[in-house]
């Protein structure tokens, strides 16, 4: 009982149920609280700049020349194959279903964001503003794009600069510099269901009880999306290896369970491992590899739910996103999927990184916050199992599946791992999740 009063994402989920109560007892009143939110909001803020120019830099710059061939380059095909599907289809979920579009900020919001997002620039220009000629101003301004392009190149760079001089201090003090920023935003974190309350009773306050019925259609729309795309994966599964698919629910059952249970991918990949090899039939030299990839890539629930809270929030501030911004929105879901983009902190930073990447407003974030204890049971189901189909997929091609313990005829027993290993992977997986 104690600890379950101590985890965070119960005290999130006490403060957004309050906070909407009180919001809808007091009404309007309850906007002189929103000053607190606002502060919440700009304590996250302000560590996105450091925090991603720095994640981006250590991605880039720890690159090595392991994990090349065939078998990588089949692995990074279906999985950023897979990202691209889930990104487009939330995009098409979202227009179909609307989920941001019962609540309106019209009075709220700067009036120049609308004005902006209906300027559509040639792609031309759009491409050109990619690049800025003053890296301090896009800081100064949170403009991410150019500030990814640029940490990207330094990160090449410094990877080539090592690997010239063997000297890997300045990636070392970056790294420390992330860490730090990480810290910063678990000290922030602390306040969250106070933030979280203050944010969903002003705007309870203020729309009323359409605050539920719209978290309820942005929760309908994630789920939605994560059923498609699972069935997604057993087609294309079925079709590529010819494996009766009516076996995959005992396959997968016991590692589901866990994710559903903890909601967290580093959690289950031990499971997922031992399953994948030992039910499934993928040879354990495929499943380490692909698997262990997974990990940071293969989170397809994550590019889902983030281009469904790009659709939310655009929706939600009455914004029109230009065909270049909806393909800004995937290009930056699959980023963060694909670990290039190392955002710290959990769902709320992910979110604010998203909004400012894309000027939308901030004003509906502490209702998406309040939820995402049930969008990470949706991601983390769907990661989990996706990265098993990926494995199949690639060990079918390679004739890497052993079909005699697929059909159960034949048992196999999985090499232990060594979880050390695999600990800066669970820790980024856990972040999607």
């Amino acid at each position: 009982m104690r600890k379950a009063l101590t985890n965070p994402a119960f005290q999130i989920g006490v403060g957004a149920i309050a906070g909407i109560i009180f919001g809808l007892i007091v009404g309007e009143w309850a906007a002189n609280l929103e000053f607190i939110g606002d502060m919440f909001i700009r304590l996250i803020q302000m560590s996105i700049v450091p925090l991603v120019m720095a994640s981006v830099i250590v991605a880039t710059g720890s690159m090595t020349g392991a994990g090349t061939g065939r078998i990588a380059f089949r692995t990074f095909k279906w999985m950023l194959g897979f990202s691209l599907v889930a990104a487009v289809l939330a995009w098409v979920l979202c227009v179909l279903i609307q989920p941001g579009a019962g609540m309106v900020f019209d009075g709220e919001l700067d009036s120049s964001l609308e004005a902006e997002a209906d300027e559509a620039l040639g792609w031309q220009e759009t491409l050109l503003n990619f690049v800025s000629t003053n890296i301090f101003e896009a800081m100064s301004t949170a403009t991410m794009v150019p500030i990814i392009i640029f940490s990207l190149l330094f990160g090449i760079a410094l990877r080539m600069q090592i690997t010239k001089t063997g000297d890997t201090r300045v990636l070392t003090f970056i790294d420390q510099v992330q860490q730090i920023v990480l810290t910063m935003i678990r000290l922030v974190m602390y306040i969250a269901p106070v933030g979280v309350f203050c944010l969903l009773a002003a705007l309870a306050g203020d729309v009323g009880f359409s605050v539920v019925t719209t978290a309820l259609k942005y929760l309908g729309t994630t789920l939605l999306g994560v059923l498609i795309l699972f069935a997604l994966f057993v087609v294309v599964v079925t079709m590529r290896t010819r494996l009766n698919p009516a076996k995959l629910p005992g396959k997968l059952g016991e590692q589901t369970a866990i994710a559903i249970t903890t909601t967290s991918s580093a959690v289950t990949f031990p499971t997922v491992l031992k399953n994948t090899i030992e039910k499934v039939g993928v040879s354990q030299k495929i499943a380490n590899f692909t698997l262990s990839v997974g990990l940071t890539m293969g989170s397809y629930g994550a590019v889902l739910n983030y281009m469904i809270v790009v659709m939310f929030l655009a929706q939600a501030g009455d914004i029109s996103l230009s065909f270049g911004q909806i393909a800004l929105g995937m290009g930056l879901a699959i980023l963060l999927n694909m670990g290039t983009i190392t955002v710290p902190g959990g769902f709320p930073v992910v979110a604010m990184f998203l909004a400012t990447s894309l000027d939308l407003p901030f004003e509906a974030i502490g209702l998406l916050i309040a939820v995402d204890w049930f969008t990470g049971i949706f991601r983390t189901f769907l990661n989990v199992n996706g990265d098993t189909f990926v494995a199949m997929l690639v060990a079918n091609a390679d004739d890497e599946i052993d079909r005699d313990v697929y059909n159960g005829t034949k048992t196999v027993t999985a090499e232990e791992i060594d979880l050390d290993e695999y600990g800066d992977a669970m820790t980024r997986a856990d972040q999607a999740d």
